[in-house]
């Protein structure tokens, strides 16, 4: 499980009958150093997401097998998932 911010959202056409219920969000994965300052520079990917985050959310999300694990026995079709909304991130100051 990896942390990520929230940037925007995938909007499709004719969604997959089993992706109804979700959204598809657009995540920037966040390295520990970029925790604090809130943005980073890895390449956004694209999460399925039903707990209904909103832009400029922080959120925890699983990516590769580990994505489609909690849909079984009922496939996805996802390679990454928001698993949770973060309220609150405490960081040790250096």
């Amino acid at each position: 499980m990896r942390l990520g911010k929230t940037i925007g959202t995938v909007t499709l056409v004719e969604p997959h009958p089993t992706v109804r219920g979700g959204v598809f969000r657009v995540v920037v994965p966040l390295a520990a150093a970029d925790l604090a300052r809130g943005d980073g520079p890895a390449e956004p990917l694209v999460a399925w997401d039903d707990l209904g985050a909103g832009d400029d959310q922080l959120v925890a999300f699983s990516e590769g097998g580990e994505a489609a694990q909690p849909f079984r026995p009922q496939d996805k079709p996802i390679d990454a998932f928001v698993a949770a909304i973060v309220d609150r991130l405490d960081l040790p100051r250096s």
